[in-house]
């Protein structure tokens, strides 16, 4: 007495459904698990939440302006490139943004080596002007507040000059220097603070 047997390709040959129902069943243990899976704890709400998070309903027939600062974004809303606010740290950077655009602006005569905005860190390379050929001049900017505020940036300025040998040996850099071109940026900020506030 043997067991039934199905279709069979021949004689002696392997069944046409034998392979196929088990991969079948193979693939849908697994997927029949992660389906019951998934509907385990699912709170479903059947109707639109009416409620703003400040407490208001919301009415759909409001007049403009009803509902200014309760948007997705918060208060402040989403900004990108500064739109007034002090604290303005520019679409998706670490620092604030009037600083940064000014530090640029402030060393756009200079060739830049790195600029990271979400560190606050600009280093330029190696600058010599037309006028002193045999000094050339490096600096590092860092800006060290997401607010635009005086004590917000400081420079490093580092000086060279130029042997009768052609190398460079490092020199002294006046004390001024550094304060002078923190000024350049502040004053730069302020300027573009300004301006994105009358727009």
């Amino acid at each position: 007495m043997g067991w039934p047997v199905g279709n069979h390709a021949g004689a002696g040959g392997p069944s046409r459904t034998g392979g196929a129902d088990v991969r079948f069943i193979c693939l849908l243990v697994p997927f029949l698990l992660l389906l019951s899976a998934c509907g385990s704890d699912v709170k479903v709400e059947r109707e639109y939440p009416q409620e703003i998070p400040g407490g208001s309903r919301y009415d759909p027939f409001a007049k403009k302006g009803e509902y200014d600062g309760q948007g997705i974004f918060g208060e402040d809303g989403l900004t990108l490139f500064g739109g007034g606010s002090e604290n303005a740290s520019g679409g998706g950077i670490g620092v604030n943004g009037y600083l940064w655009r000014a530090s640029l602006d402030t060393l756009a005569f200079m060739p830049l080596v790195s600029a990271d905005p979400f560190g606050g860190v600009i280093i330029t390379d190696w600058y010599a002007g037309a006028d002193v050929p045999d000094e050339r001049v490096k600096m590092t900017v860092y800006i060290l507040d997401t607010r635009l505020r005086a004590d917000g940036v400081r420079v490093n300025v580092f000086r060279q000059a130029r042997r009768e040998d052609g190398s460079w040996v490092d020199a002294q850099v006046s004390p001024d220097t550094p304060t002078m071109i923190e000024n350049a940026i502040l004053t730069r900020a302020r300027q573009l603070r300004v301006d994105s506030i009358q727009k």
